[in-house]
């Protein structure tokens, strides 16, 4: 059985695998991951493991975030402090949730329960609706407090300028480079993706309008009905090229702009 870790704190890391080794002989650990980046380049590049021991808390973000951006076709033991009457909803969900910090016997209980569902009669339940179940996990367990960014330092000629993000109007990505244009029109390239942003940024102020472009509510000054569903954004400033919200995404953007 290979087995991929998903652990940001050292001490838990050597743990689990301690735990494992007494539990699941056989098992092999083929990684030892910290972060959402890393656990996502690792699954693309790598053969499927047979199962994945996941904190719900990893450096940059929630493990859950894994299984939004890509196919996980592993089930999943999730290892987390967070309650667990919360987690006991779940426990239909998923190969099973366990407490940190984790116990030996707990483990086994988990593997056991991987086992039967890997008998022929069920054999094929957690590649069938693995997807689902971290899709309702993802929505019902409560997400951590995180700091919003609330600056940038950005370069200006030989300089590095503190720029609040309330001084933002929008950003775009264009050719692998993302520039902050703030709301009296001046442009930076910051080092941020539109994806990372997205993350860091308040979802209440900042709407990623589409795949180049994310803007700040008092940038919006007017929608506009266009083909086919689609919604054309005036902002302020205007970017170089018209902002086209899809058809999908047009109730979002509308959302948002109400509050």
């Amino acid at each position: 059985m290979t087995v991929l870790l998903l652990e940001d704190e050292y001490p838990a890391a050597e743990r689990l695998q301690r735990l494992l080794r007494q539990a699941a002989p056989e098992a092999q650990v083929l990684a030892v991951l910290d972060s959402v980046a890393g656990a996502l380049h690792w699954l693309d590049t790598n053969p499927t493991p047979h199962l994945i021991l996941s904190d719900i808390q990893l450096a940059d973000g929630l493990s859950l975030e894994v299984f939004e951006q890509t196919v996980v076709r592993s089930p999943v033991i999730f290892t987390t402090a967070y309650d667990a009457y919360a987690i006991r909803a779940f426990k239909a969900n998923s190969v099973d949730y366990l407490l940190k910090p984790v116990k030996l016997a707990e483990l086994t209980a988990a593997l056991t329960k991987l086992h039967e569902w890997r008998t022929p009669a069920t054999a094929a339940r957690p590649a069938d609706d693995t997807a689902q179940r971290l899709e309702r996990l993802l929505d019902a367990l409560p997400r951590p407090e995180r700091q919003h960014k609330t600056r940038f330092l950005v370069r200006n000629g030989e300089l590095l300028l503190p720029l609040a993000a309330t001084q933002a109007a929008w950003f775009q990505s264009r050719h692998e480079t993302t520039t902050l244009c703030t709301l009296d029109g001046r442009r930076f390239v910051v080092d941020y993706t539109l994806e990372q942003l997205e993350t860091l940024l308040d979802p209440t102020q900042f709407f990623r309008l589409n795949r180049q472009l994310l803007a700040q509510l008092p940038a919006v000054q007017r929608l506009h009905p266009h083909f086919n569903g689609k919604l054309l954004v005036d902002l302020h400033p205007a970017p170089s090229e018209e902002v086209l919200v899809s058809r999908e995404k047009a109730g979002a953007v509308k959302n948002w702009l109400e509050g």
